[in-house]
């Protein structure tokens, strides 16, 4: 009868934490409460200028002006807001900012997954320099693409039209290379089953891909969207006619002529901002995990 050998179980050593588990300020209350006290600080400077916009857009611009750092300098009024809109077309305005942004999130996400694919799975001549050439394009700073762009416009006589606003933000090297990587870490093998099924190259990516590819393409499509609803540059360049301005460029135009009015200042920021705020508060969850998942966040 053969005798069964002792289990040796290592010795875990004082003072370090089991492979894998969570990285924590300690084990304890003091160390959850110091935590919770630094992101409540934290969390205060992030609101208070959006606390201290709000009070200074619902007071009047002699109480705004008055002396004294106290943010309540008066009784409230929503008299910047009614100013702001009686001066310009803000349903109209808005309702462009809703069409550009999401035409150029459709646009954009399509164009970006599709050519991400391509780099990700395609295999042709020149893709490496064709890669490289979209990785370097992300260093250009924008700033020195608007006299290019511009002349192009004048050329196809596209200056004031809903085209020349979009076309030119479709473009998104960031996106693509993003995407790339996130494409190349799909496993081939779930494809060639669908190729041996019969599946068509667009059955697999539209089939495959794009739903294992939830979590990137939702968060490429609200960063995209943010961006292209902030967008103040462009259409403010490239657009001369009210009616085919976006809010942030509609509201910059009716500003008092009279000096600086830091309530109207106030309530048109607000009033550019708070889509977003919407749009924030029904995709929270969505928009956490994406960032979480992706890590967009500095992008």
């Amino acid at each position: 009868m053969s005798a069964t050998a002792p289990t040796v179980r290592p010795r875990r050593l004082p003072g370090r934490a089991a492979t894998g588990s969570p990285l924590l300020l300690g084990h304890g209350r003091l160390p959850r409460v110091l935590a919770g006290t630094v992101l409540a600080v934290l969390a205060a400077v992030w609101l208070l200028p959006l606390l201290w916009a709000v009070a200074t857009s619902v007071q009047s611009e002699q109480d705004v002006a008055s002396p004294g750092l106290s943010p309540f300098k008066g009784p409230f009024t929503a008299e910047a807001f009614r100013r702001i809109l009686d001066r310009g077309n803000v349903t109209l305005w808005a309702f462009n900012s809703l069409l550009i942004a999401g035409l150029v999130t459709v646009i954009t996400v399509t164009v970006s997954a599709l050519a991400a694919y391509g780099f990700s799975r395609g295999v042709f001549r020149g893709r490496r320099a064709l890669l490289g050439v979209t990785v370097a394009a992300i260093m250009v700073p924008p700033q020195l693409l608007v006299v290019p762009l511009f002349e192009q416009m004048l050329l196809f006589n596209l200056v004031d039209t809903y085209a020349a606003v979009i076309l030119p933000q479709v473009v998104a090297p960031m996106m693509v290379f993003i995407l790339k990587r996130f494409f190349d870490g799909i496993p081939r093998e779930l494809e060639d089953a669908a190729r041996i099924d019969g599946a068509s190259e667009f059955r697999v990516f539209r089939s495959i891909v794009l739903p294992l590819s939830r979590p990137i393409v939702a968060a490429v499509a609200i960063f995209v969207f943010i961006g292209a609803w902030n967008n103040f540059m462009w259409p403010f360049i490239v657009t001369n006619d009210p009616d085919l301005m976006t809010l942030p460029v509609g509201l910059a135009t009716v500003k008092d002529a009279f000096g600086i009015q830091y309530a109207q200042s106030m309530a048109s920021a607000l009033l550019a901002a708070l889509p977003l705020i919407v749009v924030f508060l029904l995709f929270q969850r969505r928009i956490v995990d994406s960032v979480a998942t992706t890590g967009l966040g500095g992008s």
